[in-house]
């Protein structure tokens, strides 16, 4: 049976862990009323404080618990991040029913606090990423992982109340409202006849085509296999809506993790990229057969002979980068033999990638390129997944996904472009502002000296 708060039994087997789990998710999260505002910072803290009893190095995150809201300052601290991606990722117990981390949060999610949930939906890219990449291993144990997966699944069955996600899509086969032609007049009755007037016949309005994003969901006891994609699809469409709150390091997480679940870092993921002029021609060197610079992080290009120096900074920092480092502070977190210091890139392996779980990929990868508020670190990631995407699709032939990767492509290049030459045009107005700006000589100076006295 399940232990005191619904977390799951280290006695127990994972398929009945996980049943009883999302069983108990259900029932929960819909009979706890939202908590009060003290009451929400006095669970933030308690949150806080059992966690820092789990991990390591505990000294930075129980100081978490003594700000003015817990529950954000855990959300946002790298540190705590990289801490628990940390145990979760080289734990013996890691996602096993006696897994400290994933009983944490369980417990987490199906409390009513939403600021609470929103910390363990961040770790939804890490956690399904070493679910998926343990799942060939007979001998792990991923009825922790289960567990987490069915909460946030069985929340969003909730919250969607057997309904599907629908979409109106205009009728293009019918006239824009600019090429439509003006229709006659209607007819006017002549009063001297004894005929009544004709009334204009009223044409009805064309119904919307309706196309369905996600079908009904249905309340899942275990994760099957033929369930496992809609599964986690509904669980990305949970981290989609509340994907402007998400820090930084989650989405950088989940782009590299799309990157390698894709698979495709072959050079067909930059064709797009061959006939564009992505990258300024002060910076690119012209024996250069590939028009996109695509360098890793702490390869800086050679800016001592550029007329502009600022400008070539700015530039140079829109170039799309494939990197390692993590914001978790560079530790070595010990996945895989690559020897690296990236979660993202060795936590995942190829998995399959049917359409209905790309569909809430690539509607957070479209908010991480177009995002106001991404960061150049987000953007150059998801940037890097969209084409490994779109190189996946091709060699797959999956005209959805290439369709909507091909155009994420376009409006990633456009934006660059536009940034681009936004920084040049900056960068020339400041230079020539700066020697438009004269000295007084000596003999102006002078005539001012003698009007003065």
């Amino acid at each position: 049976m399940a232990a005191s708060g619904g977390s799951p039994s280290p006695t127990t087997s994972s398929a009945t862990s996980a049943s009883s789990l999302a069983t108990l998710a259900l029932t929960s999260s819909s009979s706890n009323p939202p908590p009060s505002w003290w009451e929400s910072v006095s669970k933030a803290r308690s949150a806080i404080i059992s966690l820092s009893s789990i991990l390591p190095a505990s000294a930075t995150v129980a100081s978490l618990a003594d700000s003015d809201r817990p529950a954000t300052s855990l959300l946002s601290s790298s540190a705590a991040y990289g801490s628990v991606s940390l145990s979760l990722s080289s734990s013996p117990v890691s996602g096993s029913g006696s897994d400290p981390i994933c009983h944490w949060l369980y417990d987490t999610y199906i409390s009513s606090d939403p600021d609470l949930r929103l910390i363990v939906l961040s770790f939804l890219p890490l956690i399904s990423s070493l679910y998926l990449s343990r799942l060939p291993s007979p001998s792990s144990s991923l009825s922790g992982f289960e567990a987490v997966i069915l909460a946030i699944y069985s929340a969003e069955v909730k919250s969607r109340g057997g309904k599907p996600l629908i979409v109106s899509v205009p009728d293009l086969s019918l006239p824009s409202l600019y090429h439509t032609p003006p229709k006659p007049a209607p007819a006017t009755s002549n009063p001297r006849s004894p005929r009544s007037p004709t009334k204009p016949k009223l044409t009805p309005p064309p119904t919307p085509s309706v196309s369905v994003l996600s079908a009904p969901l249905e309340p899942q006891i275990a994760v099957k296999s033929t369930k496992r994609a809609s599964i986690l699809a509904a669980c990305f469409d949970a981290y989609y809506y509340k994907i402007s709150l998400m820090p930084s390091c989650s989405k950088v997480d989940l782009c590299e993790i799309i990157a390698t679940w894709a698979g495709q870092f072959c050079p067909c993921r930059r064709e797009l990229d061959e006939d564009q002029h992505d990258v300024d021609p002060l910076l690119s060197s012209p024996s250069s057969s590939s028009s996109i610079e695509v360098r890793c992080l702490g390869e800086e290009p050679d800016t001592s002979a550029l007329p502009f120096d600022d400008v070539s900074k700015e530039i140079g920092a829109l170039q799309i980068r494939e990197g390692d480092q993590h914001c978790s502070g560079g530790e070595d977190n010990g996945l895989g033999t690559g020897g690296g210091t990236s979660t993202r890139s060795k936590a995942g392996s190829r998995v399959p990638l049917p359409w209905e779980l790309l569909q809430p990929l690539l509607r957070i990868l479209g908010h991480c390129l177009l995002g106001p508020l991404s960061s150049d670190e987000v953007k150059d990631a998801a940037s890097v997944a969209v084409r490994c995407v779109y190189a996946r699709a091709s060699h797959e032939l999956m005209p959805q996904a290439i369709l909507a990767s091909r155009s994420l492509i376009q409006l990633d290049k456009s934006a660059r472009d536009a940034a681009r030459a936004m920084a040049t045009t900056v960068g020339q107005q400041n230079s020539t502002a700066g020697s438009s700006v004269t000295t007084p000589t000596k003999q102006k100076l002078q005539e001012v000296i003698m009007g003065s006295k």
